[in-house]
């Protein structure tokens, strides 16, 4: 019997390194490692399989659709 490999990757895509990059504002870097925390700790507190089937895409994506609805419900407000 052979066992099937499973290649999900939920943080692909994010830099959960504690260093500040070259081109990042000192606020940036807050709000970055604030969203690691939340991102590890529900991780840590729902384990792998819960994750995978909240975010089967990676979190990655899920925060970039987060992010553009965000932005369009700004640019509606504008108007």
């Amino acid at each position: 019997m052979t066992k099937e490999q499973d290649n999900y990757s939920a943080f692909a895509e994010i830099n959960l390194s504690n260093a500040r990059s070259e081109d990042e504002t000192y606020e940036q870097y807050r709000g970055r490692l604030r969203q690691n925390k939340s991102i590890l700790k529900t991780y840590n507190q729902l384990g792998r399989d819960v994750f995978k089937d909240m975010f089967p895409n990676g979190v990655a994506e899920a925060l970039q659709t987060s992010e553009v609805e965000e932005n369009t419900k700004e640019l509606g407000e504008v108007k």
